[in-house]
């Protein structure tokens, strides 16, 4: 399912927005796949690149993207050969910061914060 809608949100109704936004923190309950967002919040990146990021095997974090992919969180673009991943836009990527920042109070990292 794709997540981005073309209908005005006036028009949407409560239930359709709030199950896309239950998919979307569930893609993001994730922890590889919360490692590849964070990742792509720095820029963009390859597969090979995106494996280091997160040490886990090639096919699984293929599998992770393309989940991902699928859902609009993230974007490609063909390099050649090569397959660039993306963030379309700053939505995903405040949504993840903000997921960090909270884990980072949960374990005493950093002072609470409004």
């Amino acid at each position: 399912m794709h997540l981005s809608g073309a209908q005005d949100p006036q028009q949407r109704d409560g239930g359709d927005r709030h199950a896309a936004a239950a998919q979307v923190l569930g893609l993001l309950a994730d922890r590889t796949r919360l490692i590849l967002l964070e990742r792509l919040a720095e820029g963009e990146a390859d597969v090979g690149t995106l494996t280091e990021a997160c040490a886990v095997a090639r096919p699984s974090v293929s599998q992770h993207l393309a989940r991902l992919r699928l859902a609009g969180l993230v974007t490609t673009r063909k390099e050649g050969r090569r397959v660039i991943y993306a963030l379309p836009h700053g939505h995903v990527k405040r949504l993840v910061d903000e997921a960090l920042r909270s884990a980072d109070h949960r374990l005493g990292d950093l002072p609470p914060h409004d």
